[in-house]
């Protein structure tokens, strides 16, 4: 039964569009107060008896007031599971829209209600507009993917859950969801079309392909190439120590990649996370820099970064971690890191516990070098000290750092072939010695049987 004035309900949190979201609660005396908004306050306070009782008597359930608000959305702000669960069994409408346009769903998303927002679309609540949809089909950027495309009916997750694999037009792509802390974020989204663009343009053969994005529809999703061969952690674990000029290669392709990254114009692309979960190995073996999802594409001057708790703390410049300025050197740290490790066969203070190898970064520690003196000939551990240097500016660039490579992989395959010939000669003069002889005892049967 629905008032003939019908009241706002100012308890509790707004609407997720309302231009006024922040407004004190009240005590509020219910005698004699509408039915319907009885029944909005008491979804407000969670009172699943006092729900009980109204939704069995002739109260709407679906009463909306002056602001074209339920109960449901109430519930939905609130975040009460078995409050939203409740009303949808008694008849409440699973997409009402309020005065600004928002539904339940819309509200569960903005105050980050991930359990509400899990029964709102079990039970049917139409995914939300995308945040980043266009009102005409021109303006739908050109890297669209149309999501009907894409079949996941027999994903496989991937490495840390952030990404799935899935088939799109006969092959397999990796493809990231993104959440809903995006999607309620205007910053977040912003910059998130801005790095969109920006993987539109990267091509280079070290940095995995980005192929497309789900934007015109929810989820919104990044679509890249899919590397069956998996990780460079996983690799790394498996193999153990590698040969120097086995490093060398693989550092080459890291290298590479990272250093068309920090040469893009007009600002460098810092990966800031570099670590061997985040780079791929292809069919052929070589490497590819991956890992580019919600703000990993950063501008220099950003002024707090933060790390994410998926990445290890293992491969952090101290800068980073200390919450000072930053920029590209950050990588040029992680690189040194990920090279001793092919190294050493071991990741970096693999004998600290996670946490206390950013505070010995800061302190001026750097992981031993343990390994023989000879798989650090030509200058690797040289330039190993200087990547992690303590002043970021005195670390090399990723081009200078390719110079040296280059230069040290020529010395280590000099040194190989001088070994190999020495060999080669013996054996050449071992047979002609032994043709020689056979030549020698011919010759003495020849000259008995005269």
């Amino acid at each position: 039964m629905e008032g003939k004035n019908p009241l706002r309900f100012t308890l509790g949190k707004q609407s997720s569009l309302a231009p006024e979201r922040d407004r004190e609660e009240s005590d509020v005396d219910m005698d004699g107060v509408d039915p319907g908004v009885r029944l909005m306050y008491l979804a407000n306070e969670g009172n699943l008896e006092g729900i009980k009782e109204l939704v069995n008597s002739d109260v709407d359930v679906n009463f909306r007031d002056i602001d074209g608000r339920t109960a449901l959305h109430i519930a939905s702000c609130q975040g009460l599971t078995q409050v939203v669960d409740l009303l949808l069994d008694h008849g409440a409408e699973i997409d009402p829209k309020d005065r600004w346009g928002s539904t339940p769903l819309a509200d569960a998303i903005f105050y980050k209600n991930h359990d509400v927002i899990k029964l709102l679309e079990k039970r049917g609540a139409k995914p939300l507009m995308a945040p980043m949809h266009v009102k005409h089909a021109r303006e739908v950027p050109e890297y669209e993917i149309n999501p009907d495309e894409l079949d996941f009916t027999n994903s496989v997750e991937l490495t840390k859950g952030t990404f799935c694999v899935a088939l799109w037009r006969g092959i397999q792509v990796a493809v990231k969801k993104l959440g809903e802390e995006v999607l309620s974020d205007e910053d977040k989204v912003r910059a998130f079309r801005d790095e969109l663009a920006l993987l539109q343009k990267i091509r280079h053969p070290n940095v995995v392909q980005f192929l497309g994005a789900v934007t015109q529809s929810s989820p919104m999703m990044i679509v890249t190439e899919f590397l069956p061969k998996g990780d460079f952690c996983a690799f790394l674990k498996r193999k153990g120590a590698l040969k120097p000029i086995a490093a060398v290669r693989l550092a080459l392709d890291i290298a590479r990649g990272m250093n068309y990254l920090h040469e893009n114009k007009p600002v460098p692309i810092i990966h800031r996370d570099l670590e061997p979960s985040n780079i791929l190995r292809d069919d052929s073996g070589h490497l590819k820099v991956a890992d580019f999802g919600i703000s990993k594409l950063l501008t220099v001057k950003e002024e707090k970064p933060l790390i994410s708790l998926d990445n290890s703390w293992r491969y952090v410049a101290p800068e980073v971690f200390k919450n000072e300025e930053y920029d590209t050197k950050v990588d040029i740290f992680s690189f040194a890191l990920i090279l001793q490790e092919m190294i050493e066969g071991c990741p970096p203070f693999s004998a600290k516990q996670e946490h206390e190898v950013p505070s010995a970064y800061a302190a001026k520690e750097r992981p031993p070098f343990r390994a023989p003196t000879k798989s650090y000939a030509h200058g690797l551990k040289e330039l190993i000290q200087e990547c992690w240097h303590e002043n970021p500016a005195k670390r090399p660039t990723f081009r200078q750092i390719l110079t040296r490579l280059d230069a040290i992989q020529n010395s280590i395959g000099h040194k190989r072939r001088w070994k190999v010939r020495p060999l080669k000669c013996f054996q050449n003069l071992e047979a002609l010695l032994k043709k020689d002889r056979s030549l020698s005892h011919r010759s003495s049967r020849s000259y008995s049987s005269i």
